[in-house]
């Protein structure tokens, strides 16, 4: 497994993963702008433009650009994250230039019609809708908003729908003018390729675009996360424990991660035996990390009745504060340490996998390392290093998203 990496005259960086034995590509476009960058008057426009650029260009309309990547049984699609967006497309080596060569008229050349923003922003606010029809997302927006209120990443990468239906024409073009620069922006390509052919591609599909550079304001979240509630009378509680966590660049990652495996991250995890399987409190209950430039953090959801909330996040800080005081087993590492591995590995078999993992890497611009080299520096990994990582993290001040029959004054109580 190799990496190849070349960087254009205008800044635009091109990394590939060459793959034998297959006959597709992936291919992601990733643009080091997301929910963070946007100003108060924006909140919403990373994710609305990564809508709104498959509406097409001046010379390609929404349906022909559909057509013509339908043409050759491409996958095409767009994801917004709170630091960067990525659009990507999943085809046979042999179209390569084709589906690149559409990607790169969309980010390129948008036409920001006011018809298409006016259809889109519509499409968008049904996607709000959803989200806040799933009171167990709704729950995670809440907790992010909680852990980094007073913070760039505390806003919902949606938007709300106020800031949605303020969105006009002019403020998404100037948007994108200032974010959608080639000095930011990273083609990420894993599959059956040759490195060359693809920089020769990029270069005459991209090398008139505009080489500036965009960067981040990264700053340290306010000292005090807070606690988040949206009553909502329904069956369940939906409840997200945490705090702040690792930073993405953290040498301690590896050991988070093996702590995160022990906590909640397997059906053989404390948290799941604890409340589901030995209690019957919770169908649902798992743990997670996030991690930026600037900010972490890790959390513990559960979805149980109203009548169970205070005994399961009872249960559930009882043992986050048992872990950081007594660290983990000889036994719980090692059997995190083996599924981490086989997770690792599976995770990178196909060309799409390999390519969101190269873009992000790029785009935070973080080491890139093989699995072998990943899987050396989870297996140095000790029982020391993870109950010191413990001590760090699940010691800090705790905070709650909630979504059910509760008030933000009521939920303080369950802390």
């Amino acid at each position: 497994m190799s990496f190849d990496r070349t960087v254009l005259h205008n800044g635009l960086t091109v990394i590939t993963e060459a793959m034998t034995g297959i006959r597709s590509v992936a291919v992601g476009i990733w643009v080091d702008t997301g929910t963070r960058d946007e100003l108060a008057t924006e909140r919403g426009a990373s994710h609305f433009l990564e809508h709104l650029l498959f509406k097409g260009t001046d010379e390609l309309g929404s349906l022909e650009i559909s057509r013509r990547f339908d043409a050759i049984g491409a996958e095409a699609n767009a994801f917004t994250s709170k630091d960067s967006t990525c659009f990507w497309v999943r085809l046979l080596d042999e179209d390569l230039a084709e589906g690149l060569g559409l990607l790169a008229q969309m980010l390129q050349r948008p036409a920001f019609r006011p018809g298409d923003v006016d259809s889109e922003r519509d499409v968008v606010i049904e996607e709000i809708n959803m989200n806040d029809d799933d009171p167990g997302d709704l729950a995670h927006e809440q907790f992010f908003r909680a852990v980094f209120s007073g913070h760039p990443l505390e806003h919902p990468v949606l938007g709300s729908k106020a800031s949605v239906k303020a969105l006009t024409p002019e403020l998404l073009e100037r948007y994108w003018r200032r974010r959608y620069r080639a000095g930011s922006t990273v083609l990420a390509v894993a599959g059956n390729l040759d490195h060359r052919r693809v920089v020769d591609l990029a270069g005459r599909l991209f090398g008139v675009w505009d080489g500036g550079s965009v960067t981040h304001s990264l700053e340290e979240p306010p000292a005090d996360p807070g606690v988040r509630a949206v009553r909502r009378e329904t069956e369940q509680v939906h409840v997200v424990l945490g705090g702040r966590g690792l930073v993405r660049g953290d040498d301690r990652r590896y050991a988070f991660g093996v702590l995160d495996s022990v906590l909640g991250g397997t059906a053989s995890s404390r948290l799941f035996r604890t409340i589901r399987e030995d209690r019957g409190l919770a169908y649902s209950v798992y743990s997670f990390r996030a991690a930026y430039a600037d900010a972490g953090a890790y959390g513990v959801y559960a979805g149980t009745t109203a009548r169970n909330v205070g005994t399961v996040l009872d249960l559930a800080n009882r043992e986050l504060a048992n872990v950081a005081r007594n660290g983990v087993t000889d036994e719980e590492l090692a059997r995190a340490k083996g599924g981490m591995r086989g997770s690792m590995a599976l995770a990178l078999e196909d060309p799409n996998s390999r390519m969101v993992r190269l873009g992000k890497e790029e785009i935070a611009g973080m080491e890139h390392l093989s699995v072998d080299q990943r899987i050396a520096r989870l297996n140095a990994v000790t029982a020391d290093d993870v109950h010191e990582v413990a001590e760090v993290v699940l010691t800090g001040p705790r905070t709650l998203g909630v979504v059910g029959p509760f008030d933000t004054a009521e939920v303080e109580r369950f802390l």
